[in-house]
């Protein structure tokens, strides 16, 4: 109980905004590092840092820091586990989540913006029998994303990523596409689609259909973004009957 109330307050803490800029909407003025569970070619510029707080099903709450070393390179870590919202003794992760993001090249009018990184954390519970989140972590990736004007703003991502969580026995490259759209100055619609092409065989827990997720962003101003997805819209997974329910919290400033 006492390590549930610990966790609670720091998510309280961290995600309290004191001030920044926009990160949602035509008036975005940082770049998305992520989507809904897959990476963008996005950075956060040097100085510059992203706490994020995510709440999932069965008391789940995932909390993470990421900062901006170089306007090229990023580093961050995350923590969290089930049942610390609740009444049931809380079941935390075993290991903390690590990611680092290289940008290769930056986006230009031809060629989208590329970039490596590795991500070790997953998403949802953690299944200790199969050692694996529910949905594997991306591990190393390569991600490319292109920005345009249409109506406000688009963006759309694509990359592979080969996951660390291979004890179900499916290690496969997988692949991943996405998309975001700006509504007005503070909303942005997200779309996601993870191909889960190492989540369909031997022991894995996927069906072969791949993880269609759907995301929206409001920007309270001030960096202040509180976010809304509905995942796995496909039921690739057998204990999903409409979608998994997400609620996310974001805040980015800078030093």
């Amino acid at each position: 109980m006492r390590n549930r109330w610990l966790f609670l307050i720091l998510v309280l803490i961290i995600s309290v905004p004191v001030f920044a800029q926009s990160n949602a909407g035509e008036g975005a003025t940082y770049e998305p590092t992520m989507l809904i569970d897959k990476p963008t070619a996005g950075m956060l510029s040097k100085g510059a840092y992203l706490i994020q707080a995510g709440f999932f099903q069965r008391g789940g709450v995932l909390v993470g820091v990421s900062v901006g070393l170089l306007d090229r390179f990023s580093f961050g870590i995350s923590y969290g586990g089930t049942e610390i919202i609740g009444s049931n003794k809380p079941t935390m992760n075993p290991l903390p989540g690590v990611n680092v993001k290289l940008r290769l090249f930056d986006e230009t009018q031809l060629i989208p913006a590329i970039a490596l990184g590795f991500d070790s954390q997953g998403k949802e519970p953690y299944i200790d029998g199969l050692d694996r989140y529910t949905i594997k972590s991306p591990g190393f990736y390569a991600v490319a994303s292109q920005n345009y004007a249409m109506m406000g703003n688009l963006s759309v991502h694509g990359g592979i990523n080969y996951s660390t969580e291979r004890n179900d026995g499916d290690k496969d490259l997988n692949a991943f596409l996405g998309a975001e759209k700006s509504l007005g100055s503070s909303v942005s619609l997200l779309a996601e689609y993870d191909f889960a092409i190492n989540d369909n065989h031997d022991r894995a827990i996927g069906r072969g259909r791949g993880y269609l997720n759907f995301g929206l962003r409001w920007s309270w101003g001030k960096g202040l973004i509180v976010g809304f997805d509905l995942k796995n819209i496909t039921k690739n997974q057998d204990n999903v009957s409409v979608g998994n329910r997400t609620l996310q919290i974001e805040y980015v400033n800078a030093f």
